[in-house]
């Protein structure tokens, strides 16, 4: 997940020095952008990132390198290496969620008939 506060171009380049590190000493299978997307909640004051995704094969040492180095990249908000099975299928990208809107009045009353009717029992 990157800052979208940088530049496309920067973000661009942050995933291409990480592709550069991986395709070193390993190979990238499959790779998608899911662009900028809202987060679930905020990381750092940010209610948004652009999303990358890869699925990569490498080493030990490869693996030790990311997770330092994404770890002090400014621009990087949040990211997370799995291991996951080779032969497990790779899924498109989730949808892009609703805004979820605040509750009405009558969500309020309704809460507020069902306290009453515990009360009463």
């Amino acid at each position: 997940m990157i800052d979208p506060g940088f530049a496309e171009a920067d973000r661009d380049q942050l995933v291409a020095q990480t592709k550069a590190r991986i395709e070193a000493d390993g190979s990238i299978l499959h790779e998608d952008n899911w662009g900028v997307r809202e987060m679930a909640y905020e990381i750092d004051h940010k209610s948004s990132s652009d999303y990358r995704w890869m699925r990569f094969t490498a080493s030990r040492s490869v693996l030790d390198d990311l997770d330092h180095n994404l770890k002090i990249t400014d621009g990087i908000v949040r990211f997370r290496i799995f291991r996951v099975d080779p032969d497990a299928p790779v899924l498109p990208a989730p949808p892009e969620t609703a805004v979820i809107m605040a509750p009405t009045g009558d969500d309020d009353e309704r809460r507020g008939r069902r306290s009453r009717d515990r009360d009463r029992d």
